[in-house]
């Protein structure tokens, strides 16, 4: 999943970088095969099943997940987003990065502490006819902050339980402290895409935004700061689809200082 460049302070015009950057938001999340269309994650088995609204039978197998039918003859194969070839006969075993073009729709692999599924992303998708953009706050500079990293110990961990009631423990990169308005917080952080990324509530989630958000920062300097912009902080993608497995923010990174920043919701058609 292609998550934004939200750390992304290229100029100095800080409202127009703004708009640019949700605009983009909008783009993708709203595009044809964004993340509003998930329409299904089909947990599989050891045994060949059909799930509705998919072509072929489908099983995990220890080298991917496996997909047999008259169906699947002839479809494109294609990693990266980028064809591979051509999948000829009745059977494929998708890997990761690794989907299926299946007319204007698309097969993907996806995997979770080791269990397999196989993820429908389809245009038509009810969550994505809907969608009529992204509600946000207005940028304020207020709510940048120059943050301080702390590095966690080698033997550290955190436990992330997501939004369907999986747990799992990752490792931390640390924690970044933040003089708040309201007072000193300390985010958990992990390490994502060459940057760090926190997952948070704050004392809007829930009421004047979506329930908790993501963020994204920059990698700490030689001295330990981190830029901190929650005008930057972007809605989840279970936000856009149920078919989504967000981790929920661990429980040091649950605040009661309102940021009235960033995106608040998903715009829904009425």
């Amino acid at each position: 999943m292609a998550l934004p460049d939200a750390f992304d302070t290229s100029t100095e015009d800080f409202s127009g970088d703004w708009v640019s950057w949700h605009d983009a938001r909008e783009r993708r999340t709203g595009s044809p095969l964004g993340l509003a269309s998930l329409a299904a994650t089909h947990w599989l088995a050891a045994a060949p099943s059909a799930y509705d609204g998919v072509p072929g039978l489908w099983h995990a197998a220890p080298d991917g997940i496996v997909g047999t039918g008259h169906d699947l003859d002839g479809l494109t194969l294609l990693q990266g987003g980028r064809p591979l070839g051509v999948i000829t006969g009745d059977a494929v075993t998708l890997t990761e990065g690794q989907d299926i073009e299946w007319g204007d729709r698309r097969l993907r692999y996806f995997e979770r502490d080791g269990a397999l599924a196989l993820r429908l992303l389809d245009p038509d998708a009810p969550t994505r006819t809907v969608l009529r953009g992204i509600d946000a706050f207005e940028p304020d500079e207020r709510f940048v902050f120059t943050g301080r990293f702390r590095a966690a110990e080698p033997e550290a961990s955190v436990e992330f339980t997501t939004i369907d009631g999986h747990r799992s423990d990752d490792t931390p990169a640390g924690v970044v402290d933040i003089d708040l308005p309201d007072g000193p917080v300390s985010l958990t952080v992990t390490r994502e895409r060459g940057g760090l990324h926190a997952v948070f509530a704050d004392g809007t989630s829930g009421a004047e935004s979506y329930r908790f958000r993501f963020l994204d920062m920059a990698p700490a300097d030689e001295n330990g700061a981190v830029l901190v912009d929650f005008n930057r902080a972007y809605l989840p993608p279970c936000a856009f689809s149920d078919f989504y497995v967000c981790p929920l923010p661990p429980a040091g990174n649950r605040f009661g200082s309102p940021i009235r920043a960033g995106e608040k919701n998903v715009l829904l058609a009425t």
